[in-house]
């Protein structure tokens, strides 16, 4: 009985951790998508994005690639990079009106 309480406070915690929000992005996504920012203040602040595509109902859909932390492991302490997708979707005046990210 007392494994068991132990796995699933263990498992818990795991989940926890595991969390999909990552505060330092949203307080950066959030205050631009209310200010309208538009596709020029990324390019100039975040640099050009790893991919861009047309939206059917007009727009652009930005796509960028960032390392964000890792782990290292044994054997001699190999270093495994999480990669941080961050999508942000403009409309037709160039403004970001949608934004999500995963992996961060």
């Amino acid at each position: 009985m007392m494994q068991r309480l132990a796995w699933l406070l263990l498992f818990s915690l795991a989940l926890t951790g595991c969390g999909g929000s990552n505060p330092y992005l949203e307080q950066s996504l959030k205050p631009a998508e209310l200010q309208g920012k538009d596709k020029a203040w990324f390019e100039k602040n975040w640099g050009a994005p790893s991919g861009k595509a047309t939206r059917f109902f007009g727009g652009e859909t930005w796509t960028y690639y960032r390392i964000a932390g890792g782990k290292s492991g044994l054997p001699l302490f190999n270093f495994s990079p999480n990669q941080c997708q961050i999508t942000l979707k403009f409309d037709k005046e160039e403004k970001l009106s949608d934004s999500s990210y995963s992996g961060c």
